[in-house]
């Protein structure tokens, strides 16, 4: 795939979480490819559901298994912008997806290399391809500017509530 086509997908995935921070959830995208088509979507909507397992990569290969009427997602691409979890991991190697690229990496949860690399050991009965740093520093900062805003609200509720305590 040329690069053009992989930052266009990778841009893709990058609405999808702006539609996340659009209703407050930590904005991470996800879109799924076949044959230079996008088959599924998916946005973080942990919040929203109160669900744990409603990551935009799980939504998005839930999305795509309904297009396709399979589970099995052998030659798709999955394009996210914040590197796998454990579950996601799980859940694509067990897709059997052929090829990952994630923007940024994730310190606190990431196992498509960072902590670890669930996607590329060999004692699964798959593994997938991938590629790292796609569109980084949008993606990092889609991230950042989300959880400083949240700072800063928090920060601005407690003072409210400490002068009101006050008064």
């Amino acid at each position: 795939m040329k690069e053009a086509e992989k930052e266009a997908f990778m841009r893709e995935a990058i609405n999808e979480a702006e539609k996340a921070r659009a209703i407050g959830e930590v904005p991470i995208g996800a879109v799924i490819v076949l044959d230079g088509e996008i088959i599924g979507r998916g946005y973080n909507k942990r919040e929203t559901t109160h669900d744990a397992t409603t990551h935009a990569e799980m939504l998005a290969i839930r999305d795509a298994n309904q297009r396709l009427s399979n589970w099995r997602l052998e030659d798709a691409e999955l394009f996210v912008t914040l590197e796998p979890c454990p579950m996601c991991s799980g859940a694509i190697i067990l897709s059997r997806i052929k090829k990952v690229y994630y923007g940024a990496a994730d310190l606190k949860a990431g196992t498509a290399g960072t902590l670890m690399d669930l996607l590329q050991d060999e004692r699964f009965n798959h593994q997938a391809e991938i590629e790292s740093g796609l569109l980084k520093a949008e993606c990092q900062n889609l991230l950042q500017s989300f959880f400083r805003e949240l700072r800063l609200k928090r920060k601005e509720e407690n003072r409210k509530h400490l002068r009101r305590r006050t008064e």
